[in-house]
């Protein structure tokens, strides 16, 4: 996959295939891989300089590769598609840098500094599963700082956030954001799953999580993942300020305010996504991170101070 977070980046790209005859050439390469120049020229009847030029405008743009290989009468260029999908930001990254008083991380899926979890679970990495479905021992594996999903039944994962405060700043708003999603075997849109949150060891609140989405592939997610495993999820933003605990912006889930959580510039920050056992609704927990889901986002952690 080609993610291109801004149109500055995708001109390039666009230019490319602004050419008809380039995209005949993209159908031709992608229906087989790894075709030559020479069958290109005869079945598109152009010359080969003619071919080789919209192969190179290709090339520049990141599309398509050129191996050379051994052929019958010499040195034979063979033209193979880099990316199974382009992904496009169209709406335009800020121009003014963040604000002075804020602190930003982001915190890949896998970097988790505990876990408890049951079946069915599992986690992969953009390139491979980790360890075997439904198998708690693979979260123990070293590779599991290099997911990018994670899911569980029932019971926790947690994370050691960033305190980047210095002696004299206040921290006034946390903000923390995320793809997830319920975890049915397979998918289900109407599978609700109370999703409690806590700093801590603070409860902040449940959110109430709708479901597991599935019936197309997720936006951002690898080719070769299968369709039968989690695809996306909803993006949230968990914030916690002087008026409590709320899911973006709108739901209050807690009085909990930043105060109650007592941090300072010495404080360690872990925080907890849990589905309990015991809940009403114990529908699991999906994460997704980067290359997985809709929204190539790790979990984005947002510390206002003053």
């Amino acid at each position: 996959m080609l993610y291109l977070s801004t149109l500055e980046e995708a001109q390039t790209v666009i230019r490319a295939l602004s050419a008809p005859m380039r995209m005949e050439i993209m159908k031709i390469i992608y229906k087989t891989p790894g075709v030559s120049m020479n069958y290109l020229a005869r079945t598109l009847k152009l010359t080969n300089s003619a071919v080789s030029m919209h192969v190179s405008k290709l090339c520049e743009a990141g599309l398509v590769t050129i191996q050379s290989t051994s052929g019958k009468r010499g040195t034979m260029k063979l033209v193979s598609p880099c990316h199974d999908r382009i992904v496009m930001d169209m709406i335009p990254a800020e121009q003014t840098p963040e604000p002075q008083h804020i602190y930003v991380d982001d915190i890949k899926i896998g970097y988790f500094t505990a876990c408890s979890v049951t079946p069915t679970c599992g986690l992969s990495t953009p390139d491979r599963l980790i360890g075997a479905l439904d198998d708690v021992k693979a979260f123990t594996f070293p590779e599991h700082f290099d997911a990018g999903i994670l899911w569980f039944t029932s019971g926790y994962v947690e994370y050691g956030l960033p305190n980047h405060l210095q002696a004299g700043q206040h921290l006034r708003e946390l903000q923390i954001s995320f793809e997830i999603s319920s975890e049915y075997p397979g998918f289900n849109k109407d599978y609700p799953s109370d999703i409690h949150f806590s700093l801590n060891g603070i409860p902040l609140g449940i959110w109430v999580s709708p479901g597991d989405y599935g019936g197309r592939k997720g936006h951002i997610s690898p080719a070769w993942w299968p369709e039968s495993l989690n695809q996306y999820g909803l993006l949230k933003t968990l914030i916690i300020n002087k008026d409590g605990t709320f899911m973006d912006g709108g739901q209050k889930l807690s009085e909990v305010t930043i105060g109650c959580l007592n941090i300072d510039y010495n404080s360690l920050l872990s925080f907890r996504i849990e589905v309990p056992e015991d809940t009403a609704n114990c529908g699991g927990c999906t994460l997704f991170g980067e290359q997985f889901g809709d929204y190539n986002q790790a979990i984005r952690v947002k510390a206002f101070y003053e």
